[in-house]
Order: structure tokens, then C-alpha cells, then sequence
């Protein structure tokens, strides 16, 4: 009968003491080479094993206050929990049963996965999984290694804040910042503030107000930020860039510099094929083609750049509403193309050009550039000269085609080819209108002075006829398809207005020019050591003089 109230009554107590066991918080001894103390203190030593919950925590030797549930341990120590993947080495530690903290000092290797973190000073709260460095920490995974004086590794979420003096290296590239947040498993980093990165091969990819760094695709994303290579130099706001295609994309106040060309184009949005050379900017786009001597400046919509290794591929289209200023010339189109193989630009749809106090327009004009200057003017169909005399008449050109010649950037001459017209006012000393030259002459040359017309020959059997001033009438004074269009002339204003933008490629703070090595300055006990010195050698070089005198 005893018996048989026995059995269960055991089995009763052995499930008690299981359940309370693997509820129960307490550290506990499992083995030690040898064991001393009593009341709360002991002391393991030799291939000392202890065990809270689901860890097993290994060293040399340890302290163990029992009253206090925490163990300090000495020498080669690990913590190995059986159901997390994370596990820890460290010189010294002490470990909390109650906290679950265990605080790691010494050659700490923190290990969670394919995830390896070295530091000197670690706390881990195994609670709540997150692990805390100072001191300078390094965590290397299949692809990053990444360093910084502090830390913060949330294991739950595979996510590492590092804060101060933030390097993150690869193969391809090598980063620096103050602030990033990587997240382990997909092995990004997003970084807050000043980021200044250089690739393998040189290129400088920089942000100003953080970034974001996919390390396994190569997409990068910056903000305000810019990506400089050999040949170019790129800039936006917010600035995406992918590394495999090759390939940019910007948003707010885009800037694409070509160091080859010495071409930049400004805009709202841009996109850029780095592979192709091929770039593409819209809203209120600004290009700046820089010369020795001066700039020329273009607005229109839209810009689109080639660049090539084939001369006959390279170009620079612009379009709808298009507005330009070199020097003295001033012009406007609704296109324009400039083609770099033979330097010339061409100018599309109801084109003019302005010139000091002349005014030319076609049905297309054509511009070649030789030694930095406008060379030749091309007008082609319906061309049309305009300027203006000391008086204020419209002296006036036009035919089938026209070319104009000039000189440090004013008109010298201009050629009429097929059904020219001319009307010329005549001026004595500048001052007094004597009356109006009208010819017709297939061929004729205009020849300009300070902007105004010096002289006029006419090549193939002239017809002319004067009018002096008291016989002329207001229809004798302008030939058909005369429209003085001054007010349409672009300026800087205009230029400005429409966009202005910063350049900013000066005075850009990079983390990279901070020299790695810190030289302490000295103290002031050390500077007053060396003072003294320097005063003993004096006084051994140079003795006092002793004798009388």
C-alpha cells in the first residue's frame, strides 16, 4: 500500500523541481578543478563551468558572490548560449544573473552568426540582445569590416549603430563618417551627416547630409551629394548612383561637369550614363562651357551632353527656348546643337544673334569657334542684318545666305550670297542724315567698324537709287521683313535670374584630410623642462664673462 503512493509523489517532486529550475534566474556552479569558499563567496579555479538558464559560460577562474547572483571571471572566458547564435570571448568579465548584462574587458570577440565584433570594453545585455562597445570596436562580416570609437549592436534586429570616427572598408570602396546605422543582413549602411568616400580606382563619392550604401548591389544614394571620377564631376541634392549600370540620377539643383570638354550643365533633375558619357538635365537648364579667356553661357529646358572617344559623336543639344551669351554676342533660338568635332554651333527655328549694335537672324545659323573665339557666322535662308547707327536708323543687310567674319568678338564683315539688299543711311560726321543708299546686287560686302558700318561693296552689277533726306518717306526706310528685336536680347540678368548656381566644389570639408595620426601637444611641466634645457645648453656654449673689465 506504501508503495503505492510512493511513485507518484516522487514523480510529482521531479516535475517541480524542473520547472522550477528552468524558471529560476540563478547562476549556477557546474564543475571547477578546485572549489573554495563558503558563505556566498567561492572561488573556482582551473577549467571553472558555470550555467544561467539556456548559457554555459567558461574561464579559468572566477569569483562567484551567490548572494549577489553574479560571477567575476578570469582568463580565457566564453559565453556560449545553446538557442542563440550568439556567443562571446573576452580576458575578463563579470556577469549579472539578475540583469543578464554580462560586461566583457579585454580582447573581446563577439560573435553572432556570419557577424564578428572586436573591441576591448562590451557590455551585452542578453535580455534585450543589444550590445554596447567604447573605445574603439571592429565588426567584420563576408563583406564589411567597419570601425568606430563607439557602438551600439541590436542583435534582434541585425542592426549596429556606430558613432565617431566611423570607417567602413571593402573591397571596392572605403568610407568614413560620424554616424551610420548597418543592418547586417542586407548589408547596408545609412549614414547622417558629412560622408566622404573613395573607391578603389579613386573616385571620390561625397554627402554633406548623409547617404545610403547598399555594399552588396553597390547603390549608393547621398544627399546633397556629389561623385567625382577622372573625367567628370557630378551633384545633386539628392543624388542616386549605381555603381553596376553605371548610371546617376539626380534631383534639386543638378550639376554635371565634363573636365575634358570644360562644360557644365546645371538643372533641376539630370540624368547621367557614365559608361556612354551621356547626360541629360531639365528644368531652367544652365550650361557654362568655359574658355581661357571668358565663359559662354546657355539656358534653355532641357540639355543633353555626349561625350565620346569618336570625335563625330560628341555634342551638346539644347532646347525650346534657348538663350545664350558669350562676350559681346548675345543669342536666341528655339534649339541648339554644338557639335564639338568641328566646333561649331547651330541654331534652329526663328534664331538671332545680337553683336555689339548689330542684329542678324536666319532661318538656322551656324557658329564656328577656333581658338576659343566665334570665328565665322553662317547664316543660311532669309538671313537679315540689322544695326544701328549714331542716329538711331536701321541700317539693313538680308539675301539668300550671309556670312559674318569676326574679330575679338565683333562683327569686322559680312557676305551677302543671292538676291542681296541693302539700305544704307548716310551720315556726315555722324551727326546729319544727307539721305537713304537702297541697292539691289546678287552679291555684297558690309564692312563694320566699333560696331557700325564703314563702308559697303557691291560685287555683280549693282542697282541703286539715293533719296536725300527731304524726299524720304517712312516706307522707304526699312526693307521687308525688318523686326528690330533688342528687347528679346538676353543679358547676365536674365542669365542669373533664371539660374545662378553655387559652385560647390570650394571649401568642401572631407574627413579624408584629417590626418590619422593625433599629435599631443606638450604640457606645460614638459615646456618648462625644455626650456631649461635649452637655457643650460646656452649657458654651456656661451659662458658669462667673468673678467673685469
Amino acid at each position: 500500500m506504501i508503495k503505492k503512493y510512493i511513485i507518484p509523489t516522487l514523480f510529482c517532486l521531479f516535475t517541480t523541481i524542473v520547472t522550477f529550475s528552468q524558471s529560476d534566474n540563478s547562476l549556477e556552479i557546474r564543475k571547477a578543478d578546485r572549489l573554495i569558499g563558503s558563505g556566498g563567496f567561492q572561488r573556482l579555479l582551473g577549467n571553472a563551468e558555470m550555467r544561467h538558464q539556456n548559457s554555459l559560460i567558461y574561464c579559468d577562474s572566477a569569483h562567484f558572490y551567490e548572494k549577489e547572483n553574479m560571477a567575476k571571471l578570469y582568463g580565457n572566458v566564453r559565453i556560449i548560449d545553446q538557442d542563440d547564435p550568439v556567443s562571446t570571448k573576452s580576458r575578463y568579465a563579470e556577469y549579472d544573473g539578475n540583469t543578464k548584462i554580462a560586461k566583457l574587458r579585454t580582447n573581446v570577440v563577439f560573435k553572432n552568426e556570419s557577424t564578428t565584433l572586436y573591441t576591448e570594453f562590451l557590455d551585452y545585455n542578453r535580455e534585450t540582445g543589444i550590445a554596447n562597445y567604447f573605445n574603439d570596436g571592429k565588426v567584420v562580416d563576408s563583406t564589411n569590416v567597419l570601425t568606430s570609437k563607439n557602438g551600439v549592436y541590436e542583435t534582434a534586429i541585425e542592426k549596429i549603430t556606430f558613432t565617431d570616427d566611423v570607417i567602413l572598408v571593402n573591397p571596392d570602396y572605403t568610407l568614413k563618417t560620424n554616424f551610420l546605422i548597418y543592418f547586417t543582413i542586407p548589408k547596408t549602411a545609412e549614414t547622417v551627416g558629412l560622408t566622404n568616400i573613395v573607391s578603389a580606382e579613386g573616385n571620390k563619392l561625397n554627402a554633406q547630409k548623409g547617404s545610403f550604401y547598399d555594399t552588396e548591389n553597390k547603390l549608393f544614394r547621398f544627399y546633397e551629394g556629389d561623385v567625382e571620377t577622372e573625367t567628370s564631376w557630378v551633384y545633386a541634392d539628392n543624388l542616386f548612383y549605381d555603381e553596376n549600370q553605371l548610371y546617376y540620377e539626380g534631383r534639386g539643383d543638378v550639376a554635371v561637369y565634363n573636365k575634358e570638354r570644360k562644360t557644365e550643365i546645371f538643372g533641376d533633375e539630370g540624368k547621367y550614363w557614365e559608361d556612354r558619357k551621356y547626360s541629360k538635365v531639365y528644368g531652367k537648364a544652365l550650361v557654362k562651357k568655359y574658355f581661357e579667356q571668358d565663359t559662354m553661357y546657355m539656358i534653355a529646358d532641357t540639355l543633353i551632353s555626349q561625350d565620346s572617344e569618336e570625335a563625330t559623336e560628341r555634342f551638346l543639344q539644347a532646347f525650346y527656348n534657348v538663350r545664350m551669351i558669350k562676350s559681346e554676342l548675345a543669342g536666341r533660338a528655339d534649339s541648339l546643337s554644338y557639335i564639338y568635332s568641328d566646333s561649331t554651333i547651330h541654331l534652329y527655328k526663328d534664331p538671332v544673334i545680337w553683336n555689339d549694335k548689330t542684329q542678324i537672324s536666319a532661318d538656322s545659323i551656324r557658329f564656328l569657334i577656333a581658338n576659343e573665339e566665334i570665328e565665322r557666322v553662317f547664316l543660311n535662308r532669309k538671313a537679315f542684318s540689322v544695326s544701328r547707327d549714331t542716329l538711331g536708323n536701321f541700317n539693313q543687310l538680308k539675301g539668300r545666305n550671309m556670312v559674318g567674319y569676326l574679330a575679338e568678338s565683333q562683327i569686322q564683315r559680312l557676305d551677302v550670297t543671292g538676291n542681296g539688299e541693302s539700305l544704307y543711311f548716310d551720315l556726315l560726321n555722324d551727326s546729319t542724315l544727307r539721305g537713304i543708299n537702297k541697292s539691289l546686287c546678287a552679291n555684297i560686302i558690309m564692312y563694320f567698324q566699333d560696331g557700325n558700318v564703314r563702308k559697303i561693296n557691291y560685287l555683280v552689277k549693282p542697282e541703286g537709287q539715293f533719296t536725300p533726306n527731304h524726299l524720304i518717306k517712312e516706307d522707304q526706310k526699312s526693307l521687308e521683313g525688318l523686326r528690330w528685336r533688342e528687347s528679346e536680347k538676353p543679358n547676365m540678368e536674365i542669365i542669373k535670374a533664371w539660374r545662378d548656381p553655387i559652385n560647390r566644389r570650394e571649401n568642401q570639408e572631407n574627413l579624408f584630410d584629417i590626418p590619422e595620426i593625433e599629435i599631443p601637444l606638450p604640457t606645460d611641466e614638459e615646456i618648462q623642462k625644455l626650456i631649461e634645457e635649452r637655457l643650460n645648453y646656452d649657458r654651456t656654449i656661451n659662458p658669462p664673462n667673468t673678467e673685469s673689465q
